[in-house]
């Protein structure tokens, strides 16, 4: 059986279960329900200016860490493994890059259901938050809830209108369009979507990783004629 052939398989076990969009709206409920225990235990009495240094930090490192899984993912073309259904559907993102239009609140909740890595993440922290200072503790939880809102930051790269997130896409606040459309239009460039800073160590890392999407995992999407309605991510 060919890639292409696998990637079809695995679509047609992904349309053809209700297990999977069951699946999804469980990661997206622990996930928030993590998000919001989490920061219920950051010391906010103990918040100082060195604070903003903080959340500066965990905004770019946030950047980084989303964009190195965007990196692995569509590089991933293990449609055979347990996961593979996921994978695949993933993969749809590059042929239909629009999101369906959803309030920016619904897209945090709905997009956090994609990102089954977070819930590692936030089970790990909620571990450690008693033995952590408090300032890595804010570090920390700032990336976990950050990390949801990079998916509103790309929903709105390519769904958003307006002054407002103009502006904020032009200090880099958001993602610019300019910015991403790169990723679209090149192979294996500027995956990073929350704000892009991350992206010149990306690309370096992507260059030494991987051989790229293009003629590798965008060639199983293109031969599918299956359903996109799977898609949610841009």
């Amino acid at each position: 059986m060919t890639k292409a052939e696998e990637f079809a398989a695995a679509m047609d076990r992904y349309n053809g279960s209700a297990f999977y969009g069951w699946f999804g709206l469980v990661v997206s409920g622990a996930v928030l329900t993590m998000q919001a225990f989490s920061a219920a235990r950051v010391e906010w009495s103990a918040l100082s200016p060195v604070y903003l240094a903080y959340f500066v930090v965990a905004y770019i490192v946030t950047d980084f860490i989303n964009g190195a899984v965007h990196m692995w993912m569509d590089n991933n073309d293990d449609y055979t493994s347990p996961a593979g259904p996921l994978i695949a559907a993933f993969h749809l993102h590059h042929l239909k890059p629009r999101y369906t239009d959803h309030n920016p609140l619904v897209v945090y909740a709905l997009e956090s259901g994609s990102k089954n890595w977070l819930v590692v993440y936030l089970i790990g922290l909620i571990v450690a938050q008693p033995f952590i200072p408090a300032g890595l503790n804010f570090t920390l939880v700032a990336i976990g809830i950050l990390s949801s809102w990079a998916e509103v930051s790309h929903f709105l790269c390519h769904n958003g209108e307006g002054r407002v997130v103009r502006w904020m896409q032009r200090f880099r606040i958001l993602l610019p369009v300019e910015h991403h459309a790169e990723h679209h239009a090149r192979d294996n460039y500027n995956y990073a979507f929350l704000n892009g800073l991350s992206d010149p160590v990306l690309n370096w890392l992507a260059i030494r990783m991987y051989s790229g999407y293009v003629n590798g995992t965008d060639l199983h999407v293109k031969s599918y004629s299956g359903p996109l309605n799977a898609n949610r991510r841009g």
